[in-house]
């Protein structure tokens, strides 16, 4: 009994070390890449002017961008939108084919979505990022303290 308490331990141990040191590596990584961007969040976002590093300065950024979209969307999404809006001339005036049908074309607006779309998932996955690895030194700590338990176990 006592060599399985100690083998658990010594597995608990190390796991736990592994879980804290990639962690903590995780969220080196993210804040470096993150830092390599030079990013500030602008004036109108819930942490104003600030320079984006961590998660808080990251859902200011991806918030701030997603209201920005949203006011020249009139308050739409991608999924919302016509996928082709009708063409109009100058006057403002709808440009028929040789059929008489209003000419199609693709919806600017909708397209627009795209980029902030992107920088928003990018931003809420450095989110994450932090997240896990705040989650992983946790559990690498409960780890080792589990560990330190079999340990204490063993001798009585």
């Amino acid at each position: 009994m006592n060599k399985k308490l100690f083998v658990s331990a010594l597995v608990l141990f190390v796991a736990g070390f592994f879980m804290i040191v990639g962690g903590i590596g995780g969220m080196m990584f993210t804040y470096q890449s993150i830092v390599a961007e030079d990013i500030t969040t602008p004036a109108d976002a819930s942490i104003p002017t600030a320079p984006v590093r961590g998660p808080l300065t990251l859902m200011a950024q991806a918030t701030a961008i997603r209201h920005h979209v949203l006011a020249t969307t009139d308050n739409k999404v991608y999924a919302q939108m016509p996928r082709t809006v009708t063409k109009l001339d100058e006057a403002g005036n709808p440009v028929l084919d040789e059929a008489g049908k209003e000419v199609q074309i693709p919806n600017a607006l909708r397209a627009s979505w795209f980029n902030p779309l992107t920088l928003i998932t990018s931003l809420n996955l450095g989110i994450l990022t932090y997240a896990f690895a705040l989650l992983s030194i946790v559990l690498g700590f409960l780890f080792m303290v589990n560990g330190y338990v079999f340990l204490a176990l063993r001798k009585n």
